[in-house]
């Protein structure tokens, strides 16, 4: 049976302040049985901004929910329009150091898995594999009405051919790939159904207020139960869908070291909060483990 970290804690109702000390991050992964749960934090080094922190998108931003895209031609005109657009700069992005040392660290043997809350890809175009895409993938389209999947790149070209000359100057970019568009940018925008059935398309990921798959979840479960550790990238974990997996670490008494730059929801069940940047500080771990990081 693999031997857990021998870290001290004690779950707290205190918030710990966060420390520029890897050790902890070195201790974990270095044992072996780390399970990685990402957010969107380790991908603003990619180009791909963060929800929440200094900066982030939900301060201008409101995310589409489930409700109002299924409710509404007019919701779903300018979903597709802004994500359509927001596609051309999200499709483009390459893994940064971090997606590259979680995969160094997944080739050295050394994890039990990844889970991310993420839909951009970078960690699998990183090498990492048999990731768990808690929220879905943006690569991929589905069908609501004969459930089809399809590649987003087919998509696109068929959005280019019922849209020639869209191409507005976005306001920003956000996590989930939609852009920032006024009405006027999309007034007049074609959206295209599928080509199957004539159904209404969707990105394949969970929106706000959709649930993420009971078999998804499990899976995560299951994870977590094998784990020595949980290690968490760049997440605020203010949302329940990474948060329970915290919990449920801390319950079985699972070591959780935290890598991100701002408190966290799940800091008062860590034994450790490292505030440094992700590629930074995954390089310098993998470089002290012996580790090529890619």
């Amino acid at each position: 049976m693999r031997m857990r970290p021998t870290l001290s804690w004690t779950p707290s109702e205190d918030h710990p302040p966060g420390t520029t000390d890897l050790e902890p991050v070195v201790e974990v992964v270095g044992a072996g049985g780390v399970l990685v749960l990402s957010g969107a934090g380790i991908s603003t080094e990619s180009g791909i901004p963060d929800y929440r922190g200094e900066g982030g998108s939900l301060s201008r931003h409101t995310p589409m929910t489930y409700q109002d895209f299924t409710g509404s031609d007019r919701a779903r005109r300018r979903y597709w329009a802004r994500s359509h657009l927001g596609w051309r700069t999200f499709g483009r992005a390459r893994p940064n150091d971090g997606h590259r040392a979680v995969a160094a660290f997944g080739r050295r043997g050394l994890l039990a898995g990844v889970i991310t809350q993420n839909v951009d890809g970078l960690h699998q175009a990183a090498g990492s594999e048999g990731v768990v895409e808690l929220h879905g993938g943006l690569d991929r389209v589905v069908c609501l009405r004969c459930g089809d999947v399809s590649a987003r790149r087919e998509l696109a070209r068929r959005l280019e051919e019922a849209n020639p000359g869209f191409d507005p100057v976005p306001a920003a970019l956000n996590p989930d790939g939609d852009a920032d568009l006024t009405d006027e940018q999309v007034a007049g925008f074609h959206v295209v159904a599928c080509g199957v059935c004539g159904g209404v398309l969707k990105p394949d990921v969970v929106f706000f207020g959709e649930t993420v798959p009971a078999e998804r979840v499990e899976r995560c479960r299951e994870l977590v139960r094998a784990a020595g550790s949980v290690l968490v990238l760049g997440s605020s974990l203010t949302v329940m869908s990474g948060l329970r997996f915290v919990r449920q670490a801390a319950e079985a008494g699972t070591p959780v070291v935290i890598v991100n730059r701002d408190p966290t929801r799940g800091d008062r069940l860590a034994a450790a909060r490292v505030a440094l940047p992700l590629g930074k500080a995954l390089v310098s771990v993998a470089e002290r483990l012996g580790v090529d990081p890619g």
